[in-house]
């Protein structure tokens, strides 16, 4: 919850409608760190253009009531998410989820004739409105993302340090390991130069052409002190380095080990081997199939033979196994 975006003020527009308080259901939108208003397309559409928008700064206040359930019905193809109608005491109402509900009554508590206790300020989680107790752990750390994120803070290329780790503004924690060739399509396809980084919540790696407004701050200028684990382990990509077919490494299992494979194969869908560095799919029910030219999930067009045991197969294949290697000589794939 700690990425959620605290505009620093909400603008709400209006419909007309039954069961409110006040007889009109609002739409509450923001402008993102940017100015950008988000969601003014939808917002334009819903809202009643004969009620006046009204601004406001979205500081801590009190005052909000809980009024009632919304939706939560399913009729064919019209399904309604559940939602939670809230009285805000400025006079007008609108909904949040049953998880953000759920989340509030956690950090604070509902008072009958007073509404919901303590100060709240308008958040967006993504696309979703959410209503943030200020008592809640999460506020904190929540408020000082919001801080930096309105800071504005341009961290441009020539800026970047090896090893620092930043903030993202998605409040995720990237170390910067440096610009590096970057291969797509499996590795077939070098793009160009890109910036990596190590996503530490995600421990995979993320690269971009531009780091402009990617990253808010920075958390640490010092090197990471697992800088090189992660550099190693970003050797082993075919993103970094593309995958060499001429160091394909075909290797012969042992007749204990071509036996032990194929206690595998209990329901008969065959496992996959190499005979004389081609397809083959062996199924236990003594058929093998040979696969050249073909994919092992599509396997027509394939020439099929029987066999009467695995030893006497073993002899006249010598089955195989695949490894495969990365062009700056990493193991990429074993295949045993």
């Amino acid at each position: 919850m700690n990425n959620i975006f605290i505009p620093k003020e909400i603008i709400i527009g209006f419909q007309n409608r039954n069961g409110t308080y006040t007889g009109k259901l609002a739409y509450v939108i923001y402008k993102d760190e940017n100015g950008k208003l988000r969601k003014e397309q939808s917002w334009n559409s819903w809202r009643d253009k004969n009620i006046e928008p009204l601004i406001y700064k979205n500081t801590p206040m009190s005052g909000f009531v809980l009024n009632k359930k919304i939706g939560g019905y399913n009729t064919g193809w019209n399904h309604r998410q559940t939602y939670v109608r809230i009285y805000d005491s400025r006079g007008f109402e609108f909904e949040i989820t049953v998880e953000n509900l759920l989340y509030i009554l956690e950090n604070t508590s509902s008072i009958k004739g007073k509404g919901l206790e303590g100060e709240f300020v308008y958040g967006w989680d993504g696309k979703d409105l959410i209503l943030i107790p200020i008592s809640s752990p999460d506020y904190k750390e929540i408020t000082e993302f919001n801080k930096i994120l309105h800071n504005k803070q341009i961290i441009k290329a020539k800026d970047l340090i090896i090893g620092a780790t930043y903030r993202t503004k998605q409040n995720q924690t990237f170390i910067y390991i440096g610009k590096f060739d970057y291969y797509s399509l499996y590795g077939k396809k070098c793009t160009g130069k890109y910036h990596w980084f190590y996503n530490v919540e995600r421990d995979d790696f993320e690269q971009f052409r531009s780091v402009l407004n990617k990253l808010i701050s920075i958390i640490d200028s010092d090197c990471h002190e697992n800088y090189a684990d992660i550099f190693h382990k970003m050797e082993g990509s075919y993103f970094y380095s593309p995958i060499d077919e001429s160091k394909n490494e075909y290797i012969e299992y042992s007749l204990e080990e071509f036996k032990e494979k194929m206690k595998d194969d209990k329901t008969c869908w065959g496992i996959e081997f190499y005979a004389n560095r081609e397809k083959v799919r062996i199924y236990s029910d003594g058929r093998i199939k040979y696969l050249k030219g073909r994919s092992t999930l599509y396997t027509y067009g394939y020439r099929e033979e029987k066999y009467n045991n695995l030893e006497e197969l073993y002899n006249k294949i010598r089955p195989q196994y695949l490894n495969t290697y990365l062009l700056n000589g990493r193991l990429y794939r074993e295949g045993k």
